[in-house]
């Protein structure tokens, strides 16, 4: 059986058998789709997985930042093993972990339980994201048609993370929280059938060995340095607690560098950080996400502890922001065409400022227009519209057998910068509460956290205008 299935992923696709190249397209965006829609689809379903499994407030942040942190923490090593060991196989053997992982979590009957399968879950998704972006744009010619594919891309990965809120609303109101997780495992292995018979397999084939200490070193750090953040929430900014993760953090990170320097086959090449597109984009979506994430986990909070909404009516509240994130990512390749990347990256930077610091003026007896759907459309508009640019000047000027690599290196700059932006939105917010559960209390804290993520993206937008290109470099690699 092993056998059958290796020839099924190394056999070679003829010209003659090659599938059209929608298919591949179809297939890369559904694999990104189940990926970013798990980060979100559980936000609605939290309330509901805390009386149920009796989760403690910090496994409760730890529900989303277990999926996160191992998400972003394996995303190089997802990326160079997709370069080095095959495309198609690297996205085979992650959906197959995710699908497997989400069956478990569905299942589960304790709190570590559910904490783990979400680890695993992201880890999956770590070894299965990167080698989406580089198998679209292994399938379609570098151009218009490819800029169409890519904004097609990140519209369904923005999509996925915006319908993970009424996906999950329906599934918890209609069965129950157990199938946010559940859900994803017959979708799941439709999506590995079709992966398996349709896709073509590429890699660099360059002979290169997988940088294990690296990856390892790199993933500890990111870990620890998140686990630090979150302790802060309980125990102060000061507490032994909290410090000694994040100096153990920061030291595993300074430890990566030092390796990475130093090592002839280096997971993350430093000379990457050279080309000023992939350096400058990089630090610009780890803002962005740093900010924008936080979004969803605090605009469903504040629908359901605040306003009362049950979960399907809060996934229902947040649908118009669900097709603004989608409508910008389809509008920005357009927009790029005749303004550049850099300045479609800044103004939809701004729309989404503007959104944030709209919501940040919400109340405890807020109306859906002023307080939920207007500053939302706002929030995901600029979302949608900075998502693109960022995208391609993140992935242009790198060689082609870094792909892969390069296209790890953007996921994990927005999913970590989302993950650590949550750690630190969720303590600041907690502070302002100080332990408070009225309905007053709350508002004060998610408005603070908005209000310090508008800060975060006007900072973010003076960044862009003054490092980004001006466009994107002729040498542009896989988008």
């Amino acid at each position: 059986m092993t056998a059958m299935l290796r020839a099924a992923v190394e056999r070679p696709v003829s010209r003659r058998s090659a599938p059209p190249a929608w298919v591949v397209v179809a297939l890369a965006c559904a694999g990104q789709f189940l990926v970013v829609l798990d980060i979100s689809v559980v936000n609605v379903a939290l309330p509901s997985m805390r009386a149920d499994l009796a989760l403690s407030a910090p496994g409760l942040q730890w529900v989303v930042n277990a999926y996160t942190i191992a998400f972003a923490g394996f995303m190089l090593l997802g990326g160079r093993a997709g370069d080095l060991y095959g495309r198609k196989r690297m996205f085979l053997i992650g959906l197959a972990l995710f699908t497997l992982a989400s069956l478990g979590g569905g299942l589960a009957q304790a709190e570590w339980q559910l904490l783990l399968a979400r680890a695993v879950q992201g880890l999956g998704a770590a070894v299965l994201a990167p080698s989406t972006l580089t198998i679209l744009t292994s399938a379609v010619p570098e151009g218009a048609a490819r800029a169409r594919a890519i904004a097609t891309w990140t519209a369904v990965g923005a999509g996925g993370g915006a319908a993970g809120g009424l996906v999950g609303g329906v599934l918890v109101e209609g069965l129950s929280w157990r199938w946010v997780l559940l859900i994803n495992v017959p979708v799941g292995a439709v999506v590995l059938a079709g992966a398996l018979r349709w896709l073509p397999e590429s890699r660099a084939g360059d002979g290169r060995r997988l940088d294990l200490p690296g990856a390892l070193l790199v993933t500890a750090g990111l870990a620890t340095l998140a686990y630090g953040i979150v302790q802060t929430e309980a125990e102060g900014w000061t507490s032994s607690a909290a410090v000694a993760p994040l100096l153990a953090g920061a030291a595993l990170i300074g430890l990566f560098l030092l390796v990475e320097a130093r090592t002839k086959t280096p997971l993350m090449p430093l000379k990457l950080f050279r080309i000023r597109s992939v350096a400058s984009a990089n630090v610009a979506m780890f803002l962005c996400g740093a900010a924008m994430f936080c979004m969803w986990f605090f605009m469903t909070l504040y629908a359901q502890n605040v306003l009362g909404y049950t979960p399907l009516e809060a996934g229902l509240a947040l649908m118009p922001s669900s097709l603004a994130v989608v409508l910008g990512a389809k509008l920005a390749p357009r927009l790029m065409r005749v303004v550049g990347a850099r300045h479609v990256a800044v103004f939809g930077t701004l729309v989404a400022a503007v959104g944030f610091g709209w919501q940040s003026t919400m109340s405890a007896d807020g109306t859906y227009l002023t307080a939920i759907m207007f500053p939302g459309i706002l929030m995901m508009l600029g979302a949608g519209l900075a998502a693109t640019p960022l995208g391609s000047l993140a992935t242009s000027g790198a060689a082609p057998g870094d792909a892969g690599l390069v296209s790890g290196l953007v996921n994990t700059s927005r999913t970590m910068g989302g993950s650590l932006g949550l750690s630190v939105m969720s303590t600041i917010a907690a502070a302002r509460t100080g332990g408070g559960t009225s309905a007053a209390a709350l508002t004060e804290g998610y408005a603070l956290a908005f209000r310090t993520g508008t800060g975060v993206l006007l900072g973010g937008a003076v960044l862009m205008l003054l490092w980004l290109p001006r466009r994107v470099p002729a040498q542009a690699a896989s988008a």
